[in-house]
């Protein structure tokens, strides 16, 4: 079965770091762009984070630029999102998405029908 499956989520402090995994099953994750997005209580969906299928090129949202790393180990099928220096207005479920296309350096990353695959959320919550 073709899915994505992220996990790592919990609770964490302000100011405390986690590491999110997006596993990959059914399908070589080498061949595919990847992005996180995230959806807060009461907001939409807001992308965060893209990296091309070869790891080497990523873009980030204003909002989480500096305080989040994206990476992916295509050998063991995995995309990452380190989440470092939390803040409440981090709390959200993450989730992970398959970029449709073959990535360019233009193309737009940030909207959602740009994705044919999803995976469920994994639920941040920031607090003390």
């Amino acid at each position: 079965e073709v899915q994505l499956q992220a996990s790592g989520g919990g609770l964490v402090q302000p100011g405390g770091s986690l590491r999110l995994s997006c596993e990959a099953s059914g399908f070589s994750l080498s061949n595919y762009g990847m992005s996180w997005f995230r959806e807060a209580p009461g907001k939409g969906r807001e992308w965060v984070s893209f990296i091309n299928k070869y790891g080497g090129y990523s873009l980030y949202s204003d909002s989480v630029n500096s305080h989040f790393t994206i990476s992916r180990d295509n050998a063991k099928n995995v995309l990452y999102l380190h989440l470092n220096s939390l803040k409440p207005e981090d709390t959200a479920v993450y989730s992970c998405a398959r970029y449709r296309h073959s990535y360019s350096a233009g193309q737009v990353v940030a909207p959602l029908d740009q994705y044919d695959l999803w995976g469920q959320g994994t639920l941040v919550t920031v607090s003390s």
